[in-house]
């Protein structure tokens, strides 16, 4: 009998996401709460990227001659500011249609990111490397969380970094993630999470030391509905980022 071989790939997470591939680039579509979330991940990875690499933050490319990874990279809204922030960007998608959607918005955006339709654990496998690491609202859509995570890990550089942003799996986040966002304010299409996918911080974090990464920074985000923006916080309750390195030595 053939042994199971494992997979960081949920299919019916892919089909989902390569259905409302067309949305990607829509700020009123199905992916707006990503085009407001943005703003905040981005100035938190172009800062932490800056302090952990003697790079100036408000430099016109803080992130030149690094080469950073977006798995789970969707129609490319990490990658295309990456890019433009000066890194060397490969972005990874299971879906072939997102990588699709998001090849053609970069050439229209006249950038050039080297977008790949595969799975982390096949650039691993590959022997790939990165500075940086950009896992941003993945695990919580994946079959093999540790397998993702220790795969991902597996090609941060030594004095690399990894951030994973991700949902928390509480009773808030049920209500405001999942009933709220997708039932009530139709933020989201129903069914875009499941609440016994979601992971918790400290089952993040185990993952993450178990892949020989050491987690150096933690925050939450919040919505705030009179601003109508997302904003760092303390508050890791619903949303929140890690940040993780592997030790140069």
């Amino acid at each position: 009998m053939a042994e199971m071989v494992r997979t960081t790939i949920d299919a019916a997470e892919v089909d989902r996401f390569s259905r409302l591939a067309a949305e990607w680039w829509n700020p009123k579509g199905k992916f707006s709460p990503l085009h407001k979330f943005n703003p905040v991940r981005l100035a938190y990875i172009r800062d932490q990227v800056a302090a952990r690499f003697g790079r100036n933050a408000q430099g016109a490319k803080p992130l030149e001659g690094l080469r950073v990874l977006d798995i789970g990279c969707g129609g490319g809204l990490l990658c295309e500011p990456m890019a433009r922030l000066g890194a060397t960007v490969v972005g990874a998608d299971a879906s072939e249609t997102n990588i699709e959607v998001a090849k053609l918005h970069a050439a229209e955006s006249g950038l050039s990111i080297d977008y790949r339709a595969t799975t982390a654990e096949a650039l691993a496998d590959s022997g790939e490397q990165f500075d940086v690491i950009l896992n941003m609202e993945v695990v919580e859509h994946v079959a093999d969380i540790d397998l993702f995570v220790a795969k991902c890990s597996q090609m941060v550089k030594p004095g690399g970094i990894m951030f994973v942003a991700t949902i928390n799996r509480t009773l808030k986040a049920l209500g405001l993630a999942i009933f709220g966002a997708e039932y009530v304010l139709r933020w989201l299409p129903r069914g875009t999470h499941q609440f016994n996918k979601l992971v918790r911080p400290e089952e993040l974090e185990k993952a993450l030391r178990d892949a020989g990464l050491v987690v150096i920074d933690r925050s939450g985000v919040t919505y705030n509905p009179l601003s109508d923006r997302w904003g760092q916080s303390k508050d890791m309750d619903v949303n929140y980022m890690v940040l993780a390195e592997r030790p140069s030595a």
